[in-house]
């Protein structure tokens, strides 16, 4: 089938989740799709029945929606497809580009085992490609088990315009016989991929380096059938820092996990976007039309792009800070849900979003970063109210100083905003002659329970004088004992 509208596809296999990975992958066929005008199909390769998970197909779903990649058209399944696939598989083994297989496993691992011996690379020899059709027809009589294979030429060389590799050469010779349909009746990958594929009128394949390998069968697959090629661009795989692959911890995890962890779907998108492709720009933050846009696929480079969490979080912190106080409440309240937020009016958590905001990296951290906030009692060591030097006796000093003062002064408006009460507790800091570090320290802790957090002025005009007291009062506890 031949089209003049560009289209692109992702089609992942529903046998695990959706990991970042693929959804760069999605991603780019995307944006080239709409960058050209064209359409972004999306289809399901569940062939594998065995390893077939209906969990890992509606993580693909929920990834790409998340993502604000939206498919045109509907979903399409190989598993529905399979009497088409017989159709070309009929067609291939008429026009001889294809011929049945019917070895014995025992007979293949002999075979392997001798080309081991003789340090060749493992290749089917073409056995049954020179069987006689009457001994076909009598195997096939008999219901012996076979598979069909591709009927590779011996010699010539197959070339591939790679728009993001450049031209890449592989010698016929160097390629398999390989299965095209297994003796289950199902189709392999390659049949399945190529006929569905052309079908669909797929004018660009973009995936990962891993295929590479595959293109030539890919293309002998075209050929066979007579249909033209489509072009292929395949994408360099992530690396961890210092090289290598990717770990769990590192990165290569299920895409909805960064969701539920509380990243935002504009943060990895950007994120992902920029690892292997350079906008040839110093613009680094994007939305998806920019991307649209700017995404061109000669700009995507064949390095490995370096898995970096750390700019990840830069890049959700950014669009966190975009979000207002009431849309930022709104998306980090599961995460503070249990943490019986109920029972705190919505202009206090308020306060309390607007005062991370600046300094959060992403949703879920909001609940160890503000747990102080919602429960009455802190848990930390006396050790840790001492500045520097200074003994628990000293601590307890400055502190109860600190509380007098504080429980004297009546006027309300000190604790209107962190700004004035900075510059009322600083004021008297200077006129009692005490040292910063001595009070503010110490302050801190007794608020937060923390050696780091927001500044105390902020913590207190949102604690209000009440609990503010009390927890300077059980910091003094804390440091008798």
């Amino acid at each position: 089938m031949t089209t003049s509208i560009i289209k692109t596809r992702f089609a992942p296999s529903p046998t695990g989740n959706l990991h970042i990975g693929g959804a760069r992958t999605a991603l780019y066929s995307y944006l080239w799709a709409k960058k050209m005008g064209g359409e972004f199909l999306l289809r399901i390769e569940d062939t594998d029945r065995t390893r077939y998970q209906a969990t890992a197909e509606e993580s693909i779903f929920s990834g790409l929606k998340w993502l604000g990649l939206n498919w045109d058209g509907e979903v399409l399944y190989q598993s529905k497809r399979t009497e088409l696939y017989k159709q070309h598989i009929d067609k291939l083994l008429a026009s001889k580009k294809a011929y049945y297989c019917f070895c014995t496993p025992e007979r293949l691992q002999l075979m392997r085992e001798i080309q081991q011996k003789k340090q060749r690379a493992p290749k089917y020899d073409k056995t049954c490609l020179h069987l006689s059709k009457a001994e076909i027809e009598e195997k096939l009589t008999n219901k012996e088990p076979y598979v069909v294979r591709l009927n590779v030429p011996d010699q010539g060389e197959i070339i591939v315009q790679d728009l993001v590799r450049g031209k890449i050469t592989f010698q016929c010779q160097d390629i398999d016989d390989q299965i095209l349909l297994k003796s289950d009746g199902f189709p392999t990958y390659h049949l399945a991929n190529v006929v569905d594929d052309y079908a669909s009128g797929i004018t660009h394949v973009i995936r990962g380096e891993e295929w590479i390998p595959s293109t030539p069968k890919h293309v002998l697959l075209y050929r066979a059938f007579g249909w033209d090629t489509p072009q292929f661009a395949h994408l360099s795989l992530f690396i961890k820092k210092g090289g290598g692959k990717l770990s769990k911890r590192e990165g290569a995890t299920a895409l909805l996990e960064y969701k539920a962890q509380g990243y935002l779907p504009e943060a990895v998108v950007n994120f992902i976007a920029m690892l292997g492709w350079n906008p040839k720009s110093t613009q680094e933050m994007f939305n998806l039309e920019q991307l649209i846009q700017q995404f061109d696929l000669n700009q995507v480079h064949t390095a490995n792009p370096i898995f970096d969490t750390i700019k990840l979080d830069w890049y959700n912190n950014q669009y966190i800070k975009q979000y207002t106080t009431i849309q930022l409440t709104e998306l980090c309240r599961p995460y503070l849900d249990k943490q019986n937020i109920v029972n705190a009016p919505l202009h206090t958590v308020e306060k309390i979003i607007a005062l991370e905001q600046p300094r959060l990296k992403k949703l879920s951290d909001i609940k160890n970063e503000t747990d102080f906030f919602f429960t009455e009692t802190l848990n930390y060591p006396a050790t840790l109210l001492l500045w520097k030097k200074n003994t628990p006796a000293q601590t307890k000093i400055y502190l109860t100083a600190l509380a007098n003062y504080l429980a004297q002064n009546n006027n309300d408006e000190i604790w209107s905003n962190q700004k004035t009460l900075e510059t009322n507790i600083i004021t008297w800091i200077k006129t009692a002659g005490y040292n910063n570090g001595d009070i503010l320290w110490p302050l801190r802790v007794a608020l937060t329970g923390k050696p780091a957090s927001p500044s105390p002025f902020e913590v207190a005009s949102i604690l209000g004088k009440t609990k503010t007291l009390q927890r300077i009062y059980a910091a003094i506890t804390l440091l008798q004992s």
